[in-house]
């Protein structure tokens, strides 16, 4: 034993002697005993149906104070949680060796002097940089060197000896004394003069927007309090606009006040609660805009960048389930829309003064498997990033119409486009990585075609791709659809069935699971381990269509398609039945909690990742951030009977019944305003009587965070190596000897 290990081991024999929770047994060894929930049954009647919660009791019903004042809890919740903390520390204490060594597994390939490419606008270019030992990122910029082209013209600079780079923000001195610090946006003003950023200080997501006098290095008094991290500059860099975040946590207004300070000034209210809302400038300056849509509809108001304090006009009026996103192109508007049933999107243009929909024709028509994610504007070209059968590729077009596409000829990979910082320019830049291979930075010359690469994602303790076999299989699914699922492996690892695999999956929101490089999870595969990726519906990965197919009263196809995903693996020996972990966060841990009530004996152990697991008592309640705009995507129980009825059949706390359940791993964070501590608090109390299979049922709540986790990078880090090393505990049983 290393002294590393015999600290951690130490560590855990603490936990055991101190906890409340835990029981000495008849023999010579601590025997960990749960937390037992108290039980308070709450009779709920709603559109004539009737169900009881017993656990209802753990939602503060000072939610909202609490969010910002973690302290403010009621002290019977506290104490409950902190009970649930003590039993599982005590019952993972023989993984705290593992966990350590994973943890530096995954440390050690992360190059901690690090930074990204600058990405130049005008005479600045603007970069992150991370210092050895730093949990945070330094913003910085450093004057330009070379030609570029700025308000029309073009301008040369050069240095003999390279600058030195302006220190903008050191968020490790923000995060100074600070249990949870996170910056969620920052932004320099288009004269290069300010720099404002957004810090969430306890992981909440409400959020402060400082400004930064450059000049000075003086961060201005006036601070904005209560946002939603969302904001921009206008083009003549003297006034700044943001997104107000209300007392139950939603976007409602859009503010204005003079970028150095002063009087604040409302530029638009939203009155539908069920409508997300965030203002930035389009690629060319000339407008601001606000962006407002749900799941299924969406408008947008501008306002003329030379004139910022006038009102916001409407471009089209919003139309149930129409969606549309625009940016402006020197004398039009290029919007991305689903309009005229074109289900995986098409782009449109119209002049700038001709904003209806009766105005706006075809630029890129409508083609059925082909979702259109995204559009990067430069002044004479436009990038559109497109996704298919679970890939990605970038095609550039220029204003007269002539194509081409940057492409990848591999099985399983993740292109990205990252576009430009600047209008006036040639150069966009993307990404590319496989789960195999690490990220290569590029910069595309549009008018020439030519890409320099700029960057290669190192890996400090080494990583040779050749050594890893990535793989793209088709599950059939129930309905005989074909779910892609990503494969990576050593190449040594057998497939007969006798490797242990994690399947992760999300399926929600349209958001896709892209097949990217993570050094984290090769701390699983190096240890002979098979990692997958199901691509399930209600995720975008097969087109917007394959998420319209997994959303409301299609839901349940996500979950069929995850176990679908599992049996594929199975009948192709690459797992077996009770050798595989489960894995999804947020709506990921719907997901989990539904394949756990469907296919328990599928899983040696389920990690539900701030799980959104109790989800007919969520969207009853009018009162959280999310449920008015999610109504699109999960249904309105208050209101429709068979809404009601559907989210009922499903919902992964109402379905638990006497199983053999796998070993459970189920996390929060108390700060969280996505989904709410109780929410894996109560599906682990409601869980724990009702196993059958003697398998451990176990709760971690980070009473320092929010819906992301840890804040700091390497405070992240030992959290997915925590986790991680549930998934082998589970795989071995390891609660036998605990």
């Amino acid at each position: 034993m290393n002294r590393r290990e015999f600290v951690a081991t130490t560590a855990a024999s603490a936990v055991l002697a101190a906890s409340p929770a835990l029981a000495r047994s008849p023999g010579a060894q601590m025997s960990p005993t749960p937390p037992v929930a108290k039980r308070i049954p709450v009779v709920i009647e709603q559109l004539g149906r009737t169900r009881t919660d017993d656990y209802q009791w753990m939602k503060d019903d000072n939610w909202q104070a609490v969010l910002r004042d973690p302290t403010l809890i009621k002290a019977d919740v506290k104490e409950h949680l902190e009970a649930e903390n003590a039993y599982r520390e005590a019952m993972l204490a023989s993984t705290l060796p593992l966990q350590t060594r994973m943890f530096e597994e995954m440390k050690g390939r992360i190059k901690e002097d690090d930074s990204s490419v600058p990405a130049p606008d005008g005479p600045w270019a603007y970069f992150t940089a991370f210092q050895t030992g730093d949990q945070h990122p330094r913003y910085m910029r450093v004057e330009r060197q070379g030609t570029w082209t700025q308000d029309g013209r073009t301008v040369t600079k050069n240095f003999i000896v390279a600058p030195t780079p302006q220190l903008l923000l050191d968020c490790n001195a923000l995060a100074e004394g600070k249990a949870y610090s996170e910056v969620s946006a920052v932004e320099h003003s288009p004269d290069h003069s300010l720099f404002a950023y957004a810090e969430d200080a306890q992981g909440s997501e409400v959020h402060r927007i400082y400004v930064k006098d450059l000049a000075t290095g003086e961060v201005l008094p006036d601070v904005i309090q209560s946002a939603t991290g969302n904001f921009t500059f206008s083009p003549d860099s003297q006034w700044i606009f943001w997104t107000n975040r209300d007392d139950n946590g939603r976007p409602d207004k859009i503010f204005r006040r003079p970028a150095r300070g002063g009087e604040t000034t409302l530029v638009y209210e939203e009155t539908d609660d069920g409508m997300f809302m965030g203002v930035e400038r389009t690629s060319d300056d000339a407008f601001i805009v606000i962006g407002i849509q749900n799941q299924e509809t969406s408008e947008t108001r501008y306002i003329s960048g030379d004139q910022p304090t006038n009102a916001p006009q409407v471009l089209a009026e919003r139309e149930v389930a129409v969606r549309y996103d625009v940016d402006h192109w020197l004398d039009r508007w290029v919007i991305r829309t689903n309009a005229d049933d074109a289900i995986d999107f098409k782009i449109v243009q119209t002049l700038t003064e001709q904003t209806g929909r009766a105005s706006w024709t075809d630029l890129v028509p409508h083609t059925p498997g082909r979702f259109i994610e995204g559009v990067a504007l430069v002044k004479g070209f436009l990038a559109r990033q497109e996704r298919a059968d679970a890939n990605t590729k970038i095609v550039i077009r220029d204003r007269e119409g002539d194509e081409h596409e940057i492409a990848v000829d591999e099985p399983a990979y993740a292109l990205s486009l990252g576009g430009a910082s600047e209008f006036e320019t040639t150069t966009m830049r993307y990404g590319y990585n496989s789960p195999s291979t690490p990220t290569s930075t590029y910069d595309y010359d549009v008018l020439t075609r030519e890409r320099t690469l700029r960057k290669v994602q190192e890996v400090p303790s080494g990583h040779d791709p050749a050594d890893y076999v990535v793989e793209r299989l088709n599950a059939p699914a129930t309905d005989g659809q074909m779910v892609p699922v990503t494969v990576l492996r050593r190449r040594t690892t057998p497939v007969d069935g006798s490797a242990p695999l994690l399947l992760y999956g999300y399926g929600s929101y349209g958001i896709p699971m892209a097949a990217s490089f993570s050094t984290g999870r090769l701390s699983l595969v190096d240890r002979g381990w098979i990692y997958a990726i199901a691509h399930i519906r209600g995720g975008s990965d097969k087109g917007w269509g394959w998420f319209l197919d997994g959303r409301k009263f299609k839901k349940k196809n996500t979950f069929t398609d995850f176990t679908a995903a599992a049996d594929h693996l199975i009948a192709r020996n690459y797992a077996r039945a009770g050798n595989i972990v489960a894995q999804g966060g947020s709506a990921g841990g719907l997901l989990m909690g539904a394949v756990t009530n469907m296919r328990p004996e599928l899983w040696a152990g389920v990690i539900g990742q701030v799980p959104f697991v109790d989800v007919i008592n969520t969207m009853s309640d009018i009162s959280l951030p999310l449920t008015p705009p999610e109504w699109p995507e999960w249904g309105n129980p208050i209101e429709d009977v068979e809404a009601y009825d559907y989210i009922a059949s499903y919902s992964p706390y109402d379905n638990i019944e006497a199983r053999a359940y796998p070993a459970i791993l189920a996390t929060g964070g108390l700060s969280d305003p996505r989904v709410t501590y109780w929410e894996p608090e109560k599906w682990v109390a409601k869980l724990r009587p009702a196993t059958t299979s003697g398998k451990p049922v176990l709760l971690k709540i980070n009473m320092e965070a929010g819906h992301g986790g840890a804040s700091g990078r390497f405070d992240y880090l030992k959290e997915v190596a925590h986790d991680y090393a549930f998934a082998v505990w589970a795989i071995q049983k390891g609660w036998e000897t605990t």
